[in-house]
């Protein structure tokens, strides 16, 4: 019943927003390379003279925004190292072009600017916040994992203590709920998931863009709880060479190399490197058990853009990668074969993935366009864990048709065609006892599983005023049969310091189960894997209030969030109904999590920016014997508190980060059940900028805070009651590294 009223009151605000066709500048701002390519420029700055504000372009090179009765208007647009272009509108224009130049004049002066790290996105309809390449030069962030430590929302954790492998968390529950893209190909998908996280190194990014709740239907149905689109270094950047080196104290070694080149005035490429190794053996809590796996990792990947002179446009590219991981006890290293009397674990991974998008412009201005996007991805795992073997083998297709027509400046719709194809081979080898005599349990959880749907998203923006995003798709799944989801999000500006935005839409997803869960192989524990489990179902909706104030240098923002997700149908992991084995059912009962968040962003003095956010949840589930209970190992609320400051041509930069993590509740027979302690952790970094190098040396986890305890009955690793999954802190104590990067300018 409150759903309902929930998505009346959304309904009736989306034909509201139709009254308010307020008279509206619409605007492109484009860029001439100089080989002479003219295309839109993302990101730009717009200053409004008369209206005293700046306004930002999409990743298109678009903007808009509600115009004030001036006869004439005076619009600046401009962006670091280009020049500027000033236009003058009258009083009946509401269309602008810009055109701004690479400056020749800066290959002996370079201008040096400083990007917002964090920032939430004035234009999206959806709630989304920007984690920007300035924000992820805070940190170390050597892989995607380790790149949201200064953001509330998402949380990133170990999903056991054995494996290394990372999990985020978003409104509240674990990232399989959330839909993982790589320029809008979704990614990071069944087997490739457990260690995907690890398989993206931070330098290799652009931006990061955190959007939560269902978001839009163009890329599946997969989306429940938020979507994060990654954007990689483009083949366009004039940088010819970039180089990172990274080296920490516990001797884990990173190197990346970039190199974006322009051919001629129709195709550029980038090709992308990656090297990394964590060689020495980790015992910070004295439990026999290494604190983190061994490991090497090569990375490899290379992108092409083609831009013809019809506006076409082509993308294409390849990435391999190769990963060995050594975990377990101490004693037991890679020349060691599987021993009875140590647990040791082994994990072998192997990924290849290509796409290839292509676009036509079926208007001379681009309003109306196709697309195609065809992605393929092959990964493989093999690895064993103590008793427990366990191999996964993938192939997956995702294949997307996109048809766009912009039919004026307030009204377009999309529809469109896409299809997966999954093809799992796992096999699961389990040996454990039954009585005193020793057992095998042999299990085949693989599947080969397809859908094929069709979707329409209708698109209303009036300007920064009003805009809606109506959407639903419809798929059909050869195992869970049809699949019908609705979408929808909108956003209304009260004035340009007063942005509400609201979203209500149904997601689903198909379990994978080990891979989902990989840390349970790392249990003394029998796993069974029942037969007929439902797909996952879940509805998501929430509202977002962003407020824009003038605090010191400029102008402050202040966010609220609320987001609920209630599950229809849920696959639940229980590990406290019986203690001899992993509990694997179809929820039977409520599950639902409501997310609370605000969010602060300011700068009081020039050059010295602040970000605070606080996020508190409140999560439950109906688990067998128990009923409905708070969802273990959730924490409770998380604080995050950022300060950099930077001196005048960001020759310094100075960078503090603190945390707060709230208690989780544990599983009875962990340590008696209870609530996880309170603990703090801090960061900081020193960035010294000299021309084309910038020096960084920093700290992590300062406090040298780690969780007592991880492994339960580490003393007797091939007892029922050896478990590595019950994780609620850190894992390794503190931490110092340096790193340098070097950029070399075309």
């Amino acid at each position: 019943m409150k759903f309902k009223k929930i998505f009346f009151l959304i309904l009736f605000t989306f034909f509201l927003s139709f009254t308010l066709m307020a008279q509206t500048v619409n605007g492109v701002v484009n860029v001439r390379k100089h080989n002479g390519v003219t295309e839109p420029m993302p990101y730009a700055s717009i200053y409004w003279v008369e209206g005293k504000a700046v306004l930002e372009s999409n990743d298109k090179g678009q903007f808009s925004f509600d115009r004030k009765r001036n006869d004439t208007l005076t619009l600046v647009a401009t962006f670091v190292g280009h020049t500027r272009d000033t236009v003058l509108i009258n009083k009946s224009q509401n269309k602008i072009e810009f055109l701004i130049k690479e400056s020749s004049e800066l290959e002996a002066a370079r201008v040096i600017t400083r990007q917002q790290g964090n920032y939430i996105s004035k234009i999206t309809p959806v709630k989304t916040e920007i984690i920007s390449a300035a924000g992820l030069c805070k940190m170390a962030c050597c892989n995607l994992a380790e790149s949201f430590e200064n953001s509330a929302s998402v949380t990133v954790g170990y999903s056991d203590a054995i494996t290394g492998a990372r999990q985020i968390r978003l409104l509240g529950l674990s990232g399989i709920y959330t839909q993982m893209l790589d320029e809008n190909r979704p990614v990071m998908r069944g087997i490739s998931a457990p260690f995907g996280l690890s398989y993206v190194p931070g330098q290799w990014l652009e931006s990061i863009q955190i959007a939560k709740g269902p978001s839009s239907v163009i890329n599946g149905v997969e989306a429940i709880t938020g979507q994060i689109n990654l954007e990689h270094r483009k083949p366009t950047a004039e940088q010819p060479l970039f180089v990172n080196l990274f080296l920490s104290n516990t001797l884990r070694t990173e190197a990346n190399i970039a190199s974006s080149l322009q051919l001629n005035n129709r195709w550029s490429t980038v090709t992308l490197a990656h090297f990394s190794t964590d060689p020495a053996n980790h015992d910070g809590n004295h439990d026999g058990f290494r604190d983190e796996p061994q490991s090497m990792q090569f990375n490899l990947s290379n992108r092409w853009l083609f831009l013809a002179e019809n506006g076409m446009q082509i993308r294409f590219g390849i990435k391999a990668l190769t990963d060995d991981r050594i975990a377990g006890q101490i004693d037991f290293d890679k020349n060691t074969e599987r021993d009875a009397d140590i647990w040791g674990s082994k994990i072998k991974n192997n990924s290849l993935n290509s796409y290839f998008k292509i676009g036509f412009p079926l208007s001379a201005d681009n309003a109306r366009n196709i697309a195609a996007v065809v992605d393929y991805s092959y990964h493989e795992l093999k690895s064993f864990f103590g008793r427990k073997d366990y191999d996964g083998f993938q192939n997956s297709l995702f294949a997307n048709l996109i048809f766009q027509n912009e039919m004026s400046e307030y009204h377009k719709y999309t529809f469109g065609f896409s299809g997966t194809y999954d093809n799992y081979n796992e096999h699961l080898k389990d040996w454990f006892w039954s009585g005193n005599t020793a057992a095998t349990l042999d299990l085949f959880p693989g599947r080969i599983e397809k859908s094929i749907g069709a979707y329409g998203e209708y698109t209303y923006t009036n300007g920064e005023k009003a805009s809606v995003v109506a959407g639903v798709r419809l798929d059909n799944n050869n195992i869970h049969g049809w699949l019908f989801a609705p979408r929808i999000n909108l956003k209304y500006a009260f004035d340009e310091k007063l942005i509400f935005r609201a979203l209500a839409g149904r997601g689903y997803r198909s379990t994978t189960l080990i891979p989902d869960n990989l840390g349970i192989l790392s249990t003394g524990r029998k796993i069974e894997i029942p037969e007929n489990l439902d797909i996952e179902d879940a509805w998501t909706y929430g509202a977002n209030l962003t407020g824009y104030m003038p605090v010191g240098h400029s102008d402050a923002s202040l966010s609220f969030d609320y987001f609920r997700t209630d599950f229809n149908r849920q696959v639940i992991v229980d590990q406290e109904y019986d203690l001899s084995k992993i509990s694997i059912y179809n929820l039977d009962g409520r599950s639902f999590t409501n997310t609370y968040q605000v969010d602060l962003n300011l700068e009081p003095i020039e050059r010295l920016s602040i970000l605070t956010t606080f996020r508190y949840t409140d999560a439950k589930v109906t688990l067998k014997g128990q009923g409905l209970v708070e969802k273990p190992l959730t924490s409770k609320y998380k604080g995050v508190f950022n300060v950099q400051y930077a001196t005048r041509m960001s020759k310094w930069t100075f960078d503090v980060t603190a945390q707060l993590n709230g208690p989780s509740r544990l599983p009875y027979f962990a340590d008696g059940g209870g609530y996880s302690p309170v603990y703090g952790m801090l960061y900081a970094q020193v960035t010294r900028k000299l021309k084309d190098l910038d020096v960084y040396v920093g700290g992590e986890n300062l406090t040298n805070y780690r969780q007592k305890h991880a492994i339960l009955n580490a003393e007797n690793p091939f007892s029922t009651g050896f478990n590595s999954t019950i994780i609620w802190g850190p894992l390794m104590g503190f931490k110092v590294y340096a790193g340098l990067r070097y950029t070399l300018w075309k």
